[in-house]
């Protein structure tokens, strides 16, 4: 089960979207860049932890926004973060995740860090 919550507009949205297995496989081939599942019923193969709670998930789908871009700047990376997360406040926590994960790189580039994805 993931759970978002923020606003759209003026408008309170508190949305929770239930997945079972196949639909994680689904959506961690799509974050993944893998091959769609086919609709014949193969299933593709899951991902090795399903995220357990909507930190987890958002978790992983920031750090799969940054590898994916190679590298963000701060306000780009965290207007991104706000966008997915709907909040302002959870959007700076996981740029302070990714800003201390051993999978990332952050250069003070002039005005604004530089946030690169290292493989």
């Amino acid at each position: 089960m993931l759970r978002i919550r923020g606003t759209v507009g003026e408008v309170p949205v508190d949305l929770t979207v239930e997945l079972d297995d196949s639909d994680w496989a689904r959506l961690g081939s799509a974050l993944s860049g893998q091959a769609p599942i086919a609709q014949s019923g193969a299933v593709a193969p899951v991902p090795a932890a399903k995220p357990q709670n909507q930190d987890d998930a958002l978790w992983q789908v920031a750090k799969d926004l940054l590898r994916k871009a190679g590298q963000l700047s701060g306000p780009d990376l965290l207007d991104q973060l706000e966008a997915l997360t709907g909040s302002a406040a959870a959007g700076k926590r996981l740029l302070v995740r990714l800003r201390h994960s051993a999978d990332v790189k952050v250069v003070s580039g002039g005005d604004t860090p530089l946030y690169s994805w290292i493989e």
